[in-house]
């Protein structure tokens, strides 16, 4: 029974362990997709202002909007926001790691 045991909480570790990883994976991948085509306008780190004042800092988001809800503009089209935003929209992938990242980086508390 111990060793049972023991080989859960190894297979358990592990999968906590990818899970991690994986969302590592997708906050730096969601960092660099910002870092192309969301910068110029926004603040898109834990600090600093963004360029254009009517863009809001993306770490300041969920003070507005469920972050998660976003998902659907990002992949359909966002034809709101500030007014020199551009019209895009992502590819699913892109748009999952864009969210993740998104939440590691909010300072409030998220919208329900």
């Amino acid at each position: 029974m111990r060793v049972i045991a023991m080989l859960l909480a190894v297979v358990v570790g592990a999968c906590a362990s990818h899970e991690a990883n994986s969302a590592d994976r997708d906050a730096e991948r969601g960092l660099a997709i910002a870092q192309a085509h969301c910068s110029t306008c926004h603040a898109i780190g834990l600090a600093g202002a963004s360029n254009a004042p009517e863009a809001p800092p993306f770490r300041t988001l969920s003070e507005n909007y469920r972050v998660q809800a976003l998902e659907e503009a990002l992949a359909e089209g966002i034809s709101v926001g500030h007014p020199a935003m551009p019209l895009f929209a992502f590819d699913p992938e892109d748009v999952d790691a864009l969210i993740v990242y998104l939440q590691s980086i909010q300072q409030a508390e998220p919208r329900t």
